[in-house]
């Protein structure tokens, strides 16, 4: 079954709000077997919204309207419904004596422009709106179901739990629908595909397959529907098993539920392990990204940002003539800083970052987007040298995702 979202309001197209009600109807739709087809965004004007309604009725099962409704001039979805349907708006004494009641509460005066508020499309089933004053709306027209809705975030999330929803699952036969996430870390996502192309061609016709990236992470979503619940379960847990066996280490895990930080702090935690960092050009970001989890005390001991020449040399024992034989962005100097906060600290292993950030490059000999990355470990010391591009932001989140990454991958080889 299909479902349409339509957001009206001018105030999300030019970005005043942002439109979190479909994300959340959408992932409410997906629990009960509903696919979203579609969501639009379109303004207070009523020859679009006339539009958008067509559009969805040829579309879609079910459409689900949010905005609009209020006690202004500029809110004219209820009167744009009525004459979609070619039919009449009529006072409902129920909304206004509901209005009435709240206002009476809240010792705010009732107006003539709030009992316009009950005045509905005679063809609609009226939606009580327990938590504000405009009253939902449903319309079963041409095998379509249209529902309407306040764009009040919890005035909309209490009408489609109370009612909509529950009306949906009721009305329609609806199958089981289920999505699987995998987490890869360190490859991209066409090197990825690449390895995965004869997997991915045997995919049953019944499962899909969609890439999810982000920097330094690659999520792949195994979806599927069928009435048959036991059977696409085991469906997916097998094409699941068969990616273990191809990606191996690469996975860090599975859902939404973990990520590469997650992955390397229960690595550390197992083998009673502990981390420091030394950090340049990532200015903190990276022991940030470490410590924002509760628990991080079982395996963080601490960090300095050693963002200047003199402290590298005073507080980590970076050599003078490193950096002076090297520049400040070299493996050498990050291999130095990785050992002394390792040794600073008496942790099992120490991270450094020593990079071009940008804009500027300052004293070195190496361009904006370059970074060294160094990891120290009980065996030794490990170090890469790699070029982020632009802009500042983004160089360092790929430094510290690269950084754990590497950490990761010097865990495991001694686990």
């Amino acid at each position: 079954m299909k479902v349409e979202i339509i957001t009206i309001g001018d105030e999300i197209l030019i970005g005043q709000i942002i439109d979190t009600n479909s994300q959340w109807m959408a992932v409410e739709l997906n629990k009960i077997g509903f696919y979203v087809y579609q969501i639009t965004s379109i303004q207070d004007d009523e020859s679009h919204i006339l539009k958008a309604f067509k559009g969805a009725e040829n579309r879609v099962d079910v459409v689900l309207v949010t905005g609009g409704l209020g006690p202004t001039k500029d809110d004219i979805t209820k009167h744009t419904f009525a004459k979609y349907f070619k039919d009449e708006l009529i006072l409902n004494t129920a909304v206004v004596d509901h209005i009435k009641s709240m206002f009476l509460k809240r010792n705010i005066r009732f107006s003539e422009l709030n009992r316009l508020q009950g005045l509905v499309p005679s063809k609609c089933k009226v939606l009580h709106n327990d938590l504000g004053t405009a009253p939902g709306m449903l319309f079963e027209e041409n095998d379509t179901v249209f529902v309407s809705m306040p764009g009040v975030p919890y005035e909309m999330k209490g009408l489609m739990t109370n009612t909509v929803l529950p009306y949906l699952k009721n009305k329609f036969k609806l199958p089981f629908i289920l999505h699987k996430t995998v987490v890869t870390f360190g490859v991209g996502e066409s090197d990825l595909a690449e390895k995965l192309e004869d997997w991915e061609d045997k995919l049953p016709e019944t499962i899909r397959l969609a890439y999810l990236p982000s920097p330094g992470m690659v999520k792949l979503r195994l979806s599927g529907e069928s009435f048959d619940k036991k059977n696409l379960e085991n469906l997916i847990v097998g094409e699941i098993e068969k990616l273990k066996e191809i990606l191996g280490d690469l996975i860090i895990g599975f859902d939404n539920g973990n990520n590469i930080i997650q992955s390397v702090a229960q690595l550390l935690i197992d083998q009673d392990k502990t981390v420091s960092v030394a950090e340049s050009c990532t200015g903190g970001s990276l022991a940030a990204m470490l410590t924002e989890k509760e628990g991080a005390s079982q395996f963080f001991i601490g960090g300095i940002i050693a963002y200047r020449e003199e402290i590298k040399i005073i507080e980590l024992k970076v050599r003078k003539s490193s950096i002076q034989k090297n520049t400040i962005v070299s493996n050498q100097v990050a291999e130095e800083m990785a050992v002394g906060i390792r040794n600073k600290m008496q942790s099992d292993y120490g991270i450094a970052t020593t990079g071009n950030a940008g804009p500027t490059t300052d004293k070195t000999d190496k361009s904006v987007g370059v970074v060294c990355i160094a990891i120290a470990t009980p065996s030794g010391v490990y170090s890469e040298e790699f070029s982020f591009g632009k802009p500042r932001e983004m160089v360092i989140h790929r430094s510290c995702n690269k950084a754990i990454e590497l950490l990761r991958k010097e865990i495991i080889k001694n686990y």
